[in-house]
This record gives structure tokens, sequence and C-alpha cells, in this order.
């Protein structure tokens, strides 16, 4: 199985003042993340909702095999919006070399890493208990 949880917030740069907020170029860049959600739509969550002023793209989905265009489009994101932040936690349990971790790829100023998830890792025994024979 191929579960996956995750947020960005999209913002179109990392400036913290408002003089060098582009309102206008934000909502340019909003368009075109909407519509690769419409072009990678599932029955999985993946949206994009206007909060108090911010977009937030949400990601959640338990398909049976890992969907890297979900990964892909986490990274895209980042490069459409260089000022971004977020979380998307990943458990695959058919990865050959982290199958037993939940993953969380981190994004920040736009740039994507990926790390193990010290509290939810190793998934046996801390989510789940060993397999009985």
């Amino acid at each position: 199985m191929f579960e996956y949880h995750g947020w960005i917030k999209v913002l179109e740069s990392a400036s913290a003042g408002d003089d060098h907020y582009d309102d206008a170029r934000l909502r340019e860049i909003v368009e075109g993340i909407k519509g690769r959600i419409r072009e990678i739509d599932s029955p999985y969550l993946l949206d994009l909702w206007w909060m108090n002023g911010g977009a937030f793209v949400h990601f959640g989905g338990f398909p049976n095999h890992r969907d890297e265009e979900i990964l892909e489009f986490f990274r895209e994101v980042g490069e459409r919006a260089p000022g971004s932040y977020g979380l998307l936690h990943v458990r695959d349990d058919e990865d050959p070399e982290y199958g037993n971790d939940v993953l969380v790829t981190r994004m920040a100023r736009g740039q994507v890493s990926q790390h193990a998830d010290s509290l939810l890792s190793p998934c046996i025994p801390v989510l789940e208990d060993p397999f009985q024979s």
C-alpha cells in the first residue's frame, strides 16, 4: 500500500515583507497549480483552497501502489512557487529500502528534501505489532 498525507502553503517568494508580495503573480501561480490538479485528478484528496488570503494544497490517499505523480507534483509546486513550504508524509510498504518507515518530504523555500520520520518510524513496532507466524 502507498499511503500519503500532506500540505503546502503556496508562496510566490520567501520574502516576508508586504512590499515584495505580488498578489497577481501568486494568483497566476495558483491557476497553474489548479490546472495540474485537474490533470492528475483521482479519487484521493488533492485540492487547493484559499484561506485567509493564503493558498494551500492538501494531499491524502491510500492507493494499492506507489504514485510517482503525487511526489512529482509536490516537487513541481515548489518549482512554480519558490517561496512555498510544507510536508508530505509517505508510507510505501513496497519500497525495498524504506518499506518499514514513514518518510517525510519537506519543502522549504520551494526546495524539497526527504527524511525518515522519527516519530512514526519504524512502522513495526511503532505503529503496528510484528507479524506473528
